[in-house]
């Protein structure tokens, strides 16, 4: 099993079979904190070999620099799928997309997404949320 795509996007969708993506983003810049982001996309493209067949568990979670999950009451989110190939196909892709809305960041830093299966982490995937402030010109600058 190998994550081929795997970012942070303002929008996701799958259109028959292909992984459409727009706004791919790694930073977040807030004028005040704590800062709810109203929605974003995870978009993922799994590729499956044969010999991942069967029933396996996500487990996606949104962590601090502590390793202190974002929101303990809902994450990690772990859905679970399974995996079936074809006989004498050799791969198999498919796109998972989770819309996430709502997501609160209490504080500047660096965050991550882990994108793990079956126990193990695939992927992490680091989001910076900064604190800007507006000068005179009405242009945002760094806290």
């Amino acid at each position: 099993m190998d994550i081929q795509i795997a970012t942070l996007a303002d929008f996701a969708a799958d259109y028959n079979g292909k992984l459409v993506i727009s706004g791919t983003f790694d930073t977040l810049a807030a004028r005040t904190l704590p800062v709810v982001h109203p929605s974003c996309a995870l978009a993922l493209r799994f590729c499956f070999m044969p010999e991942d067949g069967g029933r396996h568990k996500l487990s996606i979670t949104i962590i601090n620099e502590d390793g202190e999950a974002l929101d303990p009451n809902n994450m990690p989110i772990e859905p679970e799928f399974e995996v079936q190939l074809p006989k004498n196909v050799p791969f198999l892709t498919r796109n998972i997309i989770l819309n996430l809305q709502g997501l609160r960041f209490p504080s500047a830093g660096i965050y991550s997404v882990d994108i793990g299966c079956d126990g193990e982490v695939l992927v992490r995937l680091p989001l910076r949320v900064v604190q800007v402030n507006q000068n005179a010109n009405g242009e945002s600058q760094l806290a």
